[in-house]
């Protein structure tokens, strides 16, 4: 009989701590899903609670402000009158260009004496997506799928 108690208390105590793991990494999964990008306004509105934690900033290229150094491009993106400093390393996609919206994924890095946009860190992105706007799904619905990437 003390057998059959043990072995039920440790059963028990393995379900309990291998549902604690499942609802901590349900929790996890679906707080990042949450929010899929923030737009440059918010994040420079919220740049101290983002700290350099990983996220999607979305924007408008700022012409005249694209200039690409070897492997990396930098630019400015804008929404609403806030404006932020990017920096991209590697290849941009072929539609990048000013004028045009994007999400970034990356993170804002602080860096001595290197501030751009409205005073905050520049943004370091490794991932630049491209929003297709109404004018051009409209001018080339061909290329455009039923995303609004």
């Amino acid at each position: 009989m003390r057998t059959a108690t043990r072995t039920r208390t440790r059963t028990w105590v393995v379900g309990a701590l291998i549902l604690g793991a499942l609802g901590f990494l349900l929790a996890r999964g679906l707080g990042d899903a949450t929010v899929y990008f923030k737009t440059a306004d918010e994040a420079v509105a919220q740049r101290a609670s983002l700290g350099t934690r990983r996220f999607r900033i979305e924007g408008t290229v700022v012409a005249g402000t694209v200039h690409q150094v070897g492997d990396d491009v930098r630019f400015v993106i804008e929404n609403k009158g806030a404006t932020v400093a990017v920096r991209h390393r590697g290849d941009p996609p072929e539609l990048f260009r000013p004028g045009i919206p994007v999400v970034l994924e990356g993170r804002f890095m602080a860096r001595p004496g290197r501030r751009g946009g409205d005073g905050a860190a520049e943004f370091e992105s490794d991932r630049i997506m491209v929003k297709h706007t109404e004018d051009y799904r409209a001018k080339h619905p061909d290329r455009v799928s039923g995303t609004s990437q």
